[in-house]
């Protein structure tokens, strides 16, 4: 087997996700009153690039809640870096296999990309380029789609265990996610790196 794609899921797996603090630094609210008023629908709409970034701070003010768009990006980014040695390890990949991000994530993708993965990622796909989620197996194939790889051409890596067993139910070899040195060593046995 020939590994072509390592596809990587980007927050709290390359990048520490500062969402839930910029959420809360943008609307002044507890996370839990602030869930229990919005619509459970819009950020997943928002990822699968169904709405763009003003109907989707729109719903908040449809909702009552008073955002700050500009705060929440200015904690977002702030609080936006990689994990312990996942930068090291993107650098020692290259050259050796395409480097994919393969994340759930709204068009602030684009942002992030010029900021952190520049020279570290061949290519950027989101939810919101693929026009669904993760764990929904159309992501995953979309995601073959786009990289022109065989599921048995690619390793898929993510934090979050339902992600991981939705890419192996279709034939993608998946790695969950806790850090650097066991990721390296799951690649190191699958001959990448």
């Amino acid at each position: 087997m020939t590994v072509r794609v390592l596809a990587l899921d980007l927050m709290d797996t390359v990048l520490r996700d500062p969402f839930r603090e910029a959420l809360e630094a943008a609307t002044g609210q507890e996370l839990s009153e602030l869930f229990a008023r919005r619509d459970p629908e819009v950020y997943p709409a928002f990822e699968r690039g169904e709405l763009d970034e003003e109907a989707y701070w729109a719903h908040y003010a449809a909702a009552g809640i008073v955002a700050d768009p500009a705060a929440f990006h200015r904690v977002r980014r702030a609080g936006t870096r990689f994990l312990p040695g996942m930068a090291e390890l993107l650098d020692d990949l290259a050259g050796h296999v395409e480097r994919v991000t393969a994340s759930n994530y709204p068009v602030w993708v684009e942002q992030v990309a010029r900021d952190h993965l520049a020279g570290r990622m061949e290519r950027v796909l989101a939810s919101c380029h693929l026009g669904v989620r993760k764990p929904d197996p159309a992501f995953y194939t979309r995601l073959l789609a786009a990289v022109g790889a065989e599921a048995h051409e690619v390793l898929f890596v993510d934090d979050r265990v339902e992600n991981v067993e939705a890419a192996r139910d279709v034939g993608i070899d998946a790695h969950r996610f806790t850090d650097a040195g066991t990721l390296r060593g799951w690649l190191a046995a699958r001959g990448v790196g």
